[in-house]
Parts: C-alpha cells; structure tokens; sequence
C-alpha cells in the first residue's frame, strides 16, 4: 500500500459555509467555484462564519451546506477538489480593486 493509500480523507464538520453570488433572492444564488493553478475547479468551504469573512472576503455571501447539500452541488456542477478552512488569496485582489474604483 502506498503512503496515498493509507492517508485518511480528511472528515468535514456537520455543516460548511459556502460562498456564493449575492442575489437577494437565497434561493437564486450560486455556489462561487474559483479555478486554481493547475486548471482544477476548486470549491472553499468554511467551518465557521468568522473563518470565511476573515479567509475568503469581509461580508462574502454564503449558504449553509451540510454533506448531502456539497453532493447535490458537485452533481449539478462538478468540483474537482474541496477546501475547508483555506485562504484563497482573495483578499488582496479585492482590496485592489476598491482602491481603484
């Protein structure tokens, strides 16, 4: 058995916070997916409220998604990795781009 082999799947906590587009309507909103470097389709998920406003962006929308919810998602829009509680370096972007507006 290879090291890869014998490594645990990380487990996820009961639910996740999810990024999403910021329609009024809850029910209208789409689960961001950012590409990263390599090409894959990334999915950021945060165990708690604080972490995504702190990791992703201040005030980011989000939906609260348990397991069944992240494969409901992964169905209609297949994801080719999942983070928890991850900076995706979103913040400096952002930054920039209020400074220049």
């Amino acid at each position: 058995m290879t090291s890869e082999q014998t490594r645990e799947r990380p487990h996820l906590p009961p639910v996740v916070y999810v990024p999403t587009t910021d329609e009024g309507d809850v029910a209208t909103r789409r689960v961001l997916m950012h590409r990263v470097a390599d090409g894959r389709t990334a999915l950021y998920t945060y165990s708690a409220i604080d972490r995504l406003h702190s990791w992703y962006l201040p005030d980011a929308p989000w939906l609260l998604c348990d397991v069944a919810a992240l494969q409901r998602i992964h169905d209609q829009t297949p994801y080719d990795l999942l983070f928890l509680d991850v900076d995706p370096g979103l913040r400096d972007e952002h930054e920039g781009a209020e400074a220049t507006a």
